[in-house]
Formats: C-alpha cells, sequence, structure tokens
C-alpha cells in the first residue's frame, strides 16, 4: 500500500437540518478541528478540507462530495476522513458502497473518528449497524417533519410564501394579509382577463403602463424571495408570469368584494 503522507488527506465535513439539536457539535467548524487534530495525531499531512454546508446525508449528488470524488479518481487523494459514519452520508446502501468497494479500489484509507472505524485495521463489524442506524434516523427525521408541515397545514398555517398579491402580516409571520399596492396590479390583471385580453396582451400593457414585476417589485419592498433575480428591465412582464398569476386565483376575494 502507498504511504498515507504521498497524496492528499481529504477531510470531509457535511452538516444538514437532518441533523436536529445535534447541529451545534456537528458544526463544520468543530468537524475541522476534531478531525486536523486527529489527522496531526495520525502523522497524516496535506490535509485538504470537502464541505457540504446545508446538504442532506440522503443524497450523494452534493458539491464537496462530488468534488472529493473527483480528487480520488485522478488519484489525488490516499486518505478520506470523516467525524463519523453519518457525514459520509445516511444511507446504507450507498454508505456501504463507498467504503466496502470504492475507497477500497482506489487505495483510500477511510477514517470515521467517533465510529472508531479505521481500515488500516481491517474490517469494523459495528460499521454496518452504525450505517443502518444512521439511515433509520434519516427516515424518521423526514416523517416527523412530514407530519409538522400537515399539522401545521390543518391549523391553517401557510407553508410557503405568500403569492404576488399578499404579504406577511408584519405582526404575525404564520399569517398572510393582503398588500394593498400588488393587489391593485393583480386585480387589473382579472379584469382585463375578464375583458377577454389574452395573457400577452396583458403582459404589454403592464409594460406600456410601467408596472414592475413580482420579482422586482419584491425587491423594491427588501423582500427576498426565490426565482430569477438577473431581469434588467423591472418591467418586462411575460405572459407565463400573467398566466401564474391567473392560475393562483389570488385575486377572487378582490373582484368579487
Amino acid at each position: 500500500m502507498q504511504s498515507d503522507n504521498f497524496g492528499i488527506t481529504a477531510i470531509y465535513c457535511r452538516l444538514s437540518r437532518d441533523d436536529g439539536t445535534d447541529s451545534e457539535s456537528n458544526s463544520i467548524g468543530n468537524q475541522k478541528k476534531l478531525l486536523s487534530q486527529k489527522a496531526k495525531e495520525l502523522k497524516l499531512t496535506n490535509t485538504k478540507y470537502y464541505v457540504d454546508d446545508g446538504y442532506t446525508g440522503t443524497n450523494f449528488n452534493r458539491p464537496g462530495f462530488q468534488a472529493m470524488l473527483e480528487d480520488i479518481e485522478m488519484g489525488y487523494v490516499t486518505t478520506v476522513m470523516v467525524k463519523d459514519l453519518s457525514r459520509l452520508g445516511r444511507d446504507y446502501v450507498s454508505v456501504g458502497h463507498y467504503t466496502d468497494n470504492f475507497f477500497p479500489e482506489h487505495n483510500i484509507r477511510f477514517i470515521a473518528v467517533n465510529d472508531l472505524v479505521d481500515s488500516n485495521d481491517g474490517d469494523n463489524e459495528i460499521a454496518p449497524f452504525k450505517n443502518i442506524m444512521n439511515e433509520m434516523y434519516a427516515r424518521d427525521i423526514s416523517r416527523k417533519v412530514r407530519c409538522s408541515h400537515r399539522i401545521r397545514g390543518y391549523l391553517g398555517e401557510p407553508l410557503s410564501q405568500p403569492p404576488y398579491g399578499y404579504m406577511k402580516d408584519p405582526q404575525n409571520k404564520k399569517k398572510w394579509i393582503v398588500d394593498t399596492e400588488a393587489a391593485e396590479v393583480v386585480k387589473s390583471i382579472f379584469a382585463m382577463c375578464i375583458e377577454g385580453k389574452g395573457n400577452e396582451t396583458i403582459a404589454r400593457i403592464l409594460q406600456e403602463n410601467k408596472v414592475m414585476i413580482p420579482m422586482a417589485y419584491w425587491q423594491s419592498k427588501g423582500l427576498n424571495k426565490g426565482g430569477k433575480k438577473t431581469q434588467p428591465d423591472p418591467y418586462k412582464w411575460c405572459k407565463t408570469t400573467v398566466q401564474k398569476i391567473l392560475a393562483q386565483g389570488v385575486a377572487v376575494e378582490y373582484l368579487t368584494a
């Protein structure tokens, strides 16, 4: 076997909301500190950090993890270190693939510090059970999150960002109220639709009247919303935006009031 000091000692750190109350102990900073200290104790040099902050352990298509795999494929890495097996992932089959097949095939020494796993010591009989427990934990967290969302929905609590025409109540962030300024635009869109105007015509009229598109409007109000933020013309409406507003039906109460 080639020397561990010949290539990179990959220190892989991962953190996601799946970690719940353990997020502080599993913080990226704490993982780096623990693993760098362990690398020094083992006299492993040429360390390089690969980090995925905010990525679930059930999906291995993570940028930091994929970058590490690329370096392994290129022959740059000789050792992979993680805090524990759950940092590598929470999918039993996939974790087993890397620890039992991929890493050995690429002559990689694998170390999971807190689980006392070191491939240089031979097979670890506890590791497969750890992997199963990690996958069960991930499934339990996912189930609890879905259950929490259902309960919030049953209680009438919105589970998404308010659509154009509504805003969060400043007094109660879990409640939507009418955004009067945007509501006037929505009312005009529905009125034009009722008059028989098509989506493309409505978009053109809004643009001619210098009405800001939803994203530009939210930005002008200091609201951080997802979606395309690089539109150079804040008045350039497109028919798909009009169609989406009509499909949401958020102006019904305004028009029927």
